[in-house]
């Protein structure tokens, strides 16, 4: 089976779908605009991305085409009702890259208390100042607000339970047997938890454009941390940098409304002026663990395809 992978993707994993028998098409630099051309090109039954968008267009490419593989949990990048209709199957990898990803929302709350990066800044410029450093509020004892429990929520929830955090949780679609055993204080309104933490940490999928805005930064107490690993789109980014100036909020954010394309060089953006506001650079899922996972899972999710016609993790059904 021909199978066309338009994103990075182990090199390991790849050989073993070789010696599977699947013949492998293997083109990095694809993105949305010539997604398709390939596509139609290689008449692959199997299509796997990372971060490459999958439009209709790309779907319409070719009559052979029969599954898209999400290599990641998110699958907003994908026009899975287009492919619905089309009758290919749309299939993700979840819980491959959740531990990736709240061990970078830990290193960006604990940058935010200890502002890290600034310390880091000042020692490349040969700075020394200890004094300003030297203000940071500490962790322990403090209250995290959880939005999302889902695999990586929960994972956060787990390693801030460790400092000595109080967490509290946001989550209308949870199934409250997975956090059994968890010292998780669930609320059932947004904005109390946003009264509640001292630092909030976002992990859903994508939703209303520009929700956390105003109103939630008005609900959140003067000087609280704000994390977003979870999609750009989320966070209304005029209201928090003004929240920034006005009730000293800080923020470090992994995603971006107006996010490069990864090859970029540069990002010009008001957010980068802000002295409030750390940025990372979309590297939540980005470590050899994670990706090695998903990948895994992904080779799974192909064999189960070649074996029996069905589709693991399915997300269009």
């Amino acid at each position: 089976m021909k199978i066309l992978i338009a994103d990075k993707f182990p090199k390991h994993w790849m050989e073993a779908l070789k010696n599977a028998g699947h013949e492998i098409v293997f083109d990095a630099a694809l993105d949305e605009n010539t997604l398709a051309a390939a596509e139609a090109k290689e008449n692959a039954p199997v299509i796997i991305v990372r971060s490459t968008k999958v439009n209709a267009a790309a779907i319409d490419a070719s009559a052979a085409l029969k599954l898209v593989i999400r290599a990641g949990a998110g699958f907003d990048t994908i026009d899975i009702n287009h492919a619905k209709a089309k009758g290919v199957a749309v299939c993700n990898c979840p819980g491959t890259n959740s531990i990736a990803v709240a061990e970078l929302a830990m290193g960006l709350l604990m940058s935010l208390d200890r502002r890290i990066p600034d310390n880091v800044a000042d020692f490349r410029a040969q700075k020394w100042n200890k004094g300003e450093y030297s203000k940071a509020k500490g962790l322990f004892g403090r209250t995290l607000g959880v939005i999302g429990l889902g695999n990586i929520g929960r994972e956060v929830a787990k390693r801030a339970m460790a400092f000595g955090m109080k967490i509290v949780g946001f989550d209308p679609y949870l199934n409250k047997d997975l956090i059994k055993g968890m010292d998780i204080k669930l609320t059932e309104d947004l904005y109390e938890l946003a009264k509640l933490s001292d630092a909030v940490t976002i992990h859903t999928p994508a939703g209303e454009k520009g929700f956390y805005n105003a109103r939630f930064f008005a609900a959140m107490k003067d000087g609280a941390y704000f994390i977003n690993t979870s999609r750009g789109s989320l966070v209304n980014e005029e209201d928090l940098i003004k929240a920034a100036h006005e009730k000293n909020i800080r923020a470090a954010l992994d995603v971006y409304q107006n996010e490069p394309k990864a090859d970029a060089k540069e990002f010009v953006d008001p957010l980068t002026k802000e002295a409030n506001i750390y940025g990372t650079h979309h590297i939540g899922a980005s470590t050899d663990q994670a990706q090695d996972a998903v990948a895994e899972l992904a080779v799974k999710i192909i064999e189960t395809f070649a074996k029996d016609g069905s589709f693991l993790h399915q997300v269009n059904k």
